[in-house]
Parts: structure tokens; C-alpha cells; sequence
């Protein structure tokens, strides 16, 4: 399995700015330190944060930058400390987020055990599509909140690309799942198994729901779009946020007054989580809907896409 090439493709910024920033390079290959290993990327999601740092510095403060953290493909090359993977091993993961951006290329290193194998059931297409929002999904819902069985879960922005697969997530889990979505992607959430869909546009969903347990808000960045989902909750319920914005003391003192639990996350990469994700999607349980797929020079196209904020689902880069 070992390849003498010493270069590669990749995709890389040397400023920020519109979606025209991203060129076509050829790069030296990296190669596997300690506990990393080597992977041939064959699919790569693109997600928000990828445009949101394409356009300025957010997560990632650097230039040059390749920017991609989603990853499926082909064990290339392991480095020293390496013991439960090996060459030609089909894994998918994560890499490390923020700093181990770099998958939008043909090949990358990351941390062994930050990866899992591949489910023999899905390509690398699908599997490319899932680990950081299937991660954010499933580390929201089961490590944070512990969704149980009959639990009332209401989930904001319920196709998009954490949101559906959070759908599934929840109902896996047994839970009863209410999603917000414009009125046109409804029968994508009924095909989800979405219990109740929500048009954000026409209906107030504060006047819809009530006695919620969970919910998974991937859009609120200030107080008044919190206090919107907070006013449908129950006491003792969990409020997941995926924004990473400031919170002033006094709202975090009043919503823990109200006997609610508030917390704020980032994504991790994540073995335990990986295999999970494995398990669901190799039952059928977890699928991720993509939007479109585009090859790797065309990455431009990929980020103006996501950027009209319209698309159901991931969008992925495929590499030869």
C-alpha cells in the first residue's frame, strides 16, 4: 500500500474572502508522526465552519490553509504507536477541531484513535458526510443531554446538515422529535421520522410546543432566540447551543433559575462517537442526505452552494 509520491492536491486559501479564494495546489504529502496515521481521502464533507473560516478567521487564525475536517478514505501509511489500524484500512472521522484542519486534499494525517473503520455498508460518499455533524449531533443529544426513551426533543434548522442527522439521532434514542424547517422540506422530515415539522416562516413555534425536554439549537446567537426556546421548555430540561457566542452571567443565572440546564458546545473529535455512528449507520438508523457532491477542484462551487444556506442535508468532495 505504500506510494512513493511526495506531492499531492490540495485545496488552500492564501487570504480570506469569497468562495473565489480557493485554488488548486500541489503540496508535499504529509507524512505520519507518532499515533497519527496517513489516509487517502477518497470523500470529504464541507460544512459551515468550513465557509465561515474560507471568509475570515474564526476557529482557525492562519494562512496558507487547507481547510476541511471531515474525512473518509484509505489508510495510506502509519506512524510509530499505531496498533489498531493498518495500511488499506477503509476508516471515516474527524479531525481534530479546531487546529487539525486539512482534509480537502487527496491525502492527510490525523490521530489514530480519532478515527473508526469505515461501516462496509456505506460509501465513502456517505461516509465522508457524517462525522462532524453527525459528532455534533450525537454528542449534543447522547453525551450532553442523555435523551431518553418518550422525551419531547425539539430540534431547530431540522435539515440541515446537523439537524437531520440529529433527527435520526433522537429517534434512535426513542424519543419523540419535533423539527423546524420552511414548509417545503416537511416531507424530508416525515421521511426522517420526524414526529411534528414546524414552518418556522408561517407558524410561531412558541405557540405550537410545549413541555419540551431537549433542545438542539444550532442558530440562536442571542438572547432573544434563546429565550424563545426556553419559554417551550420544561424544568429540568437541557438546551444545547452549537454557537459559539458569549453569554451574559445574568441570562446564564436567570435560565438556572428556572431549573433549566444551559450549555454551550463544541464538536470533539472522537472514537467512542465514531463507532457509534458506525453502529447506527450500519443498521439503517443513520444516513446522511446529500445535497450534491462535487470533485475536489471544484471546492469553490461546493462553498457557494452551502453558503445560499438552502441545502437539505451535507454537501461532499469526492477524490478520485
Amino acid at each position: 500500500m505504500t506510494t512513493t509520491t511526495t506531492t499531492m492536491r490540495a485545496i488552500r486559501q492564501e487570504i480570506h474572502g469569497s468562495p473565489e479564494v480557493l485554488e488548486e495546489v500541489e503540496i508535499l504529502r504529509p507524512s505520519p508522526g507518532l499515533n497519527e496515521i496517513l489516509i487517502a481521502v477518497r470523500a470529504a464533507g464541507v460544512n459551515p465552519t468550513d465557509w465561515w473560516n474560507r471568509a475570515q478567521a474564526m476557529t482557525v487564525d492562519r494562512l496558507p490553509l487547507v481547510l476541511g475536517w471531515d474525512v473518509s478514505g484509505v489508510v495510506e501509511a502509519v506512524g510509530t504507536g499505531v496498533t489498531t489500524l493498518k495500511p488499506g484500512d477503509e476508516v471515516f472521522g474527524m479531525l481534530p477541531y479546531p487546529h487539525g484542519v486539512g482534509s480537502h486534499a487527496e491525502y492527510v494525517t490525523a490521530p489514530a484513535r480519532a478515527f473508526a473503520h469505515k461501516p462496509a455498508g456505506i460509501d465513502h460518499v456517505q461516509a465522508g458526510a457524517l462525522p462532524l455533524a453527525a459528532l455534533t449531533a450525537y454528542q449534543a443529544l447522547v453525551d450532553t443531554a442523555d435523551v431518553q426513551p418518550g422525551q419531547r426533543v425539539l430540534i431547530h434548522a431540522a435539515a440541515g446538515g446537523v439537524g437531520h442527522l440529529a433527527v435520526q439521532i433522537a429517534k434512535a434514542r426513542g424519543a419523540y422529535v419535533i423539527g423546524t424547517a420552511s414548509e417545503a422540506k416537511h416531507d424530508f422530515l416525515r421521511s426522517l421520522g420526524v414526529d411534528e415539522a414546524i414552518d418556522y416562516q408561517t407558524v410561531d413555534f412558541t405557540e405550537a410546543v410545549k413541555d419540551i425536554d431537549v433542545v438542539l439549537d444550532p442558530i440562536s446567537s442571542d438572547t432573544a432566540g434563546r429565550a424563545r426556546s426556553l419559554a417551550v421548555m420544561r424544568p429540568g430540561g437541557t438546551l444545547v447551543s452549537i454557537i459559539p457566542v458569549p453569554v451574559d452571567p445574568q441570562e446564564l443565572a436567570d435560565i438556572a433559575e428556572r431549573g433549566i440546564r444551559f450549555e454551550v458546545m463544541f464538536v470533539e473529535d472522537d472514537r467512542a462517537g465514531m463507532q457509534a455512528i458506525a453502529e447506527l449507520a450500519e443498521s439503517g438508523a443513520l444516513r446522511a442526505h446529500i445535497a450534491a457532491t462535487f470533485p475536489l477542484a471544484e471546492a469553490a462551487k461546493a462553498h457557494a452552494l452551502g453558503e445560499t444556506g438552502r441545502t437539505v442535508g451535507k454537501i461532499v468532495l469526492t477524490v478520485p
